[in-house]
């Protein structure tokens, strides 16, 4: 149609001389707003209240049934990721950003009738399924764009794309709580009129990206720029690997593997983080003075949230100095010993170490998303990584219901069949993690540079989903 033809890749093609460092912004317009789903643990608890208002009532939903929204919506963005990653190479970032508002907005609007009607499964289509695809369109174009605007740098360009979204639960939590106290009375906790003001927000925020974003000409490069050497650090094929191609490589398998573990030891605890600290330091475990509240657990999510925007930029800007696979051998050994250490720590009532562990664990959590794309960059070249980003982020997915699963039903096991207190629910969790992250140690060293029976032949590449030069 023509009114929408603004959104046409040709139309969002880069005049000459036009400034790369306008693009970053339209990345972080997107990925802060979908990284809102950081920050869904604080509408847990006034959601397990629909019914109830003040405290659960019978029919209410309980946190076991509400934790699966979370992984369904990040099941839903890799496999949207996966699925239209080739259209998204196809048809440009704009279109793929368009889609990806009108999916996320549209996806707190149908919780928010979920939540009126007491329905979950309205709640799970709407947060789940359609925000998922809106989460996973919004995930992978500014990435692959910004990778193809910054091949000097291609890990501090997805760092400053990807940090976006672990920083969105930076501005999420502290809104979502503030507009759930403007709402709640004495018959509703004020979820649902939350979720209509936030999707309208986030649209509006997401087409300012829409609107910003430009892609590269055929055959750009920085000036002064040519391509670097493979390095026992730094293993840069020498040519480009079509998305089809790429699948049947061990390379890729191996970096699934790397990124699966790496998310499942962190993303369970980022579901639950608000939930975990107030049971770990309750009253009945450290006292009335040390307990924390939940605006304490509403600011610990911030916190988390911080660490793991600012990882990202930081471990993928060092992995360009470092290599990729240096840095991810850093996320698993350090990332095993502070597990290892969480439960030790938390017996001991110390906070401040608790909350150091995890804000650390947190930027490896963020940096290992932000160095990913870079990784493949690296394996595999530029020509199709947005495709190829999208379908490993299947690993994510896989994580997304691992990591929770292994949370909420180890901790509902142990409270309500070992009859343990809720503060030592977490213990067998975090060796668990632990052990995870040593097997994503293994496959990371296993990792060695594309053979180049799987590139592309000369001329092959010319025609993978390259700009049509017509600048806006």
């Amino acid at each position: 149609m023509a009114l929408f033809s603004f959104l046409d890749r040709d139309h969002s093609v880069a005049k000459p001389g036009y400034n790369r460092w306008l693009v970053p912004p339209a990345a972080l317009a997107i990925h802060l707003c979908i990284g809102q789903i950081y920050a869904y643990s604080v509408f847990n608890k006034p959601m397990t209240r629909i019914i109830g208002v003040t405290e659960s009532a019978p029919s209410d939903w309980e946190l076991t049934t509400l934790g699966w929204i979370f992984s369904i919506a990040l099941f839903t963005l890799g496999a949207s990721a996966a699925i239209f990653g080739k259209w998204l190479e196809r048809v440009g970032p704009r279109k793929a950003m368009f889609a990806s508002a009108l999916c996320f907005a549209g996806g707190f609007f149908i919780a928010a009738l979920g939540i009126n009607l007491h329905q979950i499964w309205l709640v799970y289509l709407g947060h789940g399924v359609i925000g998922g695809i809106g989460l996973g369109l919004g995930y992978i174009s500014p990435v692959s764009t910004l990778i193809k605007w910054f091949p000097d740098r291609p890990g501090m360009a997805t760092g400053m794309a990807i940090m976006g979204f672990g920083g969105g639960a930076m501005i999420a939590s502290p809104l979502s709580v503030a507009l759930m106290d403007t709402f709640k009375s004495a018959t509703s906790t004020g979820v649902g009129e939350t979720f209509l003001i936030m999707g309208a927000i986030y649209f509006l925020f997401m087409m300012f990206g829409v609107f910003t974003v430009r892609v590269p000409q055929k055959d750009w490069k920085p000036e002064g720029w040519t391509p670097p050497k493979a390095s026992k650090r730094h293993m840069v094929a020498k040519g480009h690997v079509d998305a089809d191609m790429a699948i049947r490589t061990p390379q890729f398998y191996l970096l699934f593997g790397v990124l699966m573990l790496n998310v499942t030891a962190g993303i369970g605890v980022l579901g639950q983080a608000s939930v975990m600290i107030q049971e770990m330091f309750s009253v009945a475990s450290v006292g009335e003075k040390a307990a924390v509240s939940a605006a304490a657990a509403g600011g610990f999510v911030g916190l988390l949230s911080l660490f793991n925007m600012a990882g990202r930029f930081f471990w993928s800007s060092l992995s360009d100095r470092i290599g990729r696979k240096n840095t991810y051998n850093v996320f698993f050994l350090l990332g095993a010993v502070l597990y290892f250490a969480v439960p030790s720590i938390g017996n001991m009532g110390s906070i401040v170490l608790f909350v150091a562990c995890f804000a650390v664990i947190m930027s490896m959590y963020g940096g290992g998303f932000a160095t990913i794309p870079a990784y493949l960059r690296d394996m595999f070249g530029t020509a199709q990584v947005g495709a190829i980003h999208g379908r490993l982020l299947l690993a994510w997915s896989a994580a997304a219901i691992l990591g929770p699963v292994l949370v909420n039903y180890i901790r509902a096991y142990q409270i309500e069949t070992l009859q343990l207190p809720a503060a030592q629910a977490y213990s067998i969790t975090m060796y668990i993690m632990a052990g995870l992250l040593l097997v994503g140690f293994v496959c990371n060293i296993m990792v060695k540079p594309v053979e180049e029976k799987y590139m592309m032949k000369e001329g092959e590449e010319a025609g993978a989903f390259s700009p049509v030069a017509k600048p806006a």
